[in-house]
């Protein structure tokens, strides 16, 4: 594999030395196509850039595609470390990695696997900034917001930065799974409104899930129904006068079907959430699966823009909230509506 510097990614852009990229190998076919192999190819991409020693190696990449290898793989990891975590050492977003990730990687899951595809893209701007609103499902690693970060970047050739939890950014189960920084190098900006807010004034594309974790924790039964918004986006839509693009996803709920949220379990792990479902017993069988997610189309309908500002005047902010909450209910309602005519019209 071709290593760099661990403190550079990709000095050069990709144009000029296209023979510097990654290539996909029967392997990394393979991989795409046995779910436990879905975590060695974000690994063996990332090393492929980057001195990482202490990252996976191949005796453990070849564990992770046997029952209960990851085990023993984590094992040997651990001791290899000298019986400690990986050390963070990269957690700068990098654009140019971003975009050797997505044309490399992302690309061919996103076309042979999920099959994205946007729609109405008569309602996409030329330019952004844009605060990109989408419903959030599936219960699984947010495979229904990388899709669309790429089908947008195949469009329009824009930088999209999603928010993330923190828990991508620095969990204890994150930090083993996948190379210390990942998810800051990637372009994911920290679900907090401060990095919110400093993302909106670069005049960044951001992508959101109003509905916050309240998206997957719905579960399959109310797959189908928006949860209460978030009120964030609004207003710092208003604040800086960044439009709303609205984008409805069909399909993400396939992503991991049939699930409940098992709140005692979540909250004994810290985690987002932790589904329970049949596909479960695999995943304890093979933990590198928790980077997979089932294979579905997944569809987007692109909406008009959204322009918010506050015209009228308020006697003091207490109103001025309640204005914006009822806007972004109102908003969510909109949306509710043109996902039941989707989902009825399937």
């Amino acid at each position: 594999m071709t290593n760099q510097s661990s403190e550079n990614v990709l000095k050069l852009p990709l144009e000029i030395a296209p023979d510097k990229g990654y290539k996909f190998n029967w392997f990394d076919w393979f991989c795409l196509w046995y779910p436990p192999g879905w975590l060695i190819l974000f690994n063996r991409h990332w090393q492929h850039y980057h001195q990482d020693p202490e990252g996976w190696n191949w005796l453990e990449y070849i564990l992770f595609l046997l029952p209960g290898g990851f085990y023993l793989a984590l094992l040997i990891r651990w001791l290899r470390l000298g019986c400690r975590a990986p050390k963070q050492q990269i957690d700068e977003f990098d654009p140019q990695y971003q975009k050797a990730f997505s044309k490399e990687l992302l690309a061919p899951i996103v076309k042979y696997y999920f099959q994205g595809e946007l729609n109405q893209l008569e309602n996409l701007p030329q330019t952004g900034p844009l605060i990109v609103t989408m419903n959030h499902a599936g219960m699984s690693f947010p495979w229904d917001f990388l899709t669309l970060a790429e089908l947008l970047t195949q469009a329009r050739g824009w930088t999209v930065q999603p928010l993330a939890g923190t828990s991508l950014f620095e969990h204890p189960w994150m930090v083993w799974w996948l190379p210390a920084g990942w998810s800051k190098v990637l372009g994911g900006v920290r679900a907090e409104f401060s990095a919110f807010e400093a993302g909106i004034q670069q005049r960044k594309i951001l992508l959101y899930a109003p509905e916050g974790l309240r998206g997957p924790l719905k579960g399959w039964r109310r797959r189908y129904q928006l949860q209460k918004f978030d009120v964030s986006f609004m207003q710092l839509s208003d604040r800086y006068q960044v439009p709303i693009l609205p984008v409805i996803c069909v399909g993400n709920e396939y992503l991991h079907p049939w699930t409940i949220n098992f709140q005692k379990l979540q909250r004994l792990f810290k985690l987002p959430f932790l589904p329970l479902s049949p596909l479960m017993l695999p995943l304890i069988l093979f933990p590198s699966m928790g980077v997979w997610a089932m294979k579905t189309r997944l569809r987007y309908y692109i909406q008009p823009v959204e322009h918010f500002s506050t015209a009228a005047s308020f006697n003091n902010s207490r109103q001025k909230r309640t204005n914006v909450y009822q806007r972004a209910q109102q908003l969510r309602a909109k949306l509710q509506m043109q996902i039941n005519q989707l989902v009825t019209g399937q």
